[in-house]
């Protein structure tokens, strides 16, 4: 099993995240991915034109790869990968790449639903907007935390 977690301070590729996820598979029958973008519209309906994501080194990676571990041991999955951006972000741009592989589809959408719903509310970063009325804090919402709660009852 390989856990490939990256935390990117530059464009991040999604179609070549994925490329190289395949690469060479043959023994897992279901990959799952997803890529979250930059929105350019707030929750609110407002203009974002960037969005920047600080981090504290060391400490944002040791919690993506605490999210990605509990990914591992809960769900038997062959591979998963966890790449996020961090620092200013344009949007349309890629903010996170998730994939995970395993051999049958139920368990590689599960984990990587877990692993984005983790990350939305439990990584280590603080995320703020930029927009023509200024710069405003973003933190979890209800539905990012009912999102999150639904996993504290499930069993692998």
């Amino acid at each position: 099993m390989a856990l490939d977690v990256r935390l990117a301070t530059d464009t991040l590729s999604a179609p070549a995240e994925l490329e190289n996820f395949l690469a060479d598979r043959t023994g897992d029958g279901a990959v799952v991915a997803f890529t979250g973008l930059a929105r350019g519209v707030g929750k609110d309906g407002s203009t974002v034109e960037s969005l920047t994501l600080d981090w504290y080194p060391g400490m944002t990676e040791r919690s993506m790869l605490d999210i990605a571990e509990a990914a591992a041991a809960r769900f038997p999955v062959s591979d998963l990968v966890v790449v996020h951006r961090c620092g200013d972000i344009t949007p349309g741009e890629t903010i996170v790449f998730v994939a995970a592989a395993a051999p049958h589809r139920r368990v590689a959408f599960e984990a990587a639903d877990y692993l984005m719903d983790r990350l939305k509310s439990e990584a280590a970063f603080w995320k703020r907007e930029t927009g023509p009325a200024g710069t405003r804090w973003i933190e979890p919402v209800a539905e990012d935390r009912a999102a999150l709660a639904r996993w504290k009852d499930k069993t692998p």
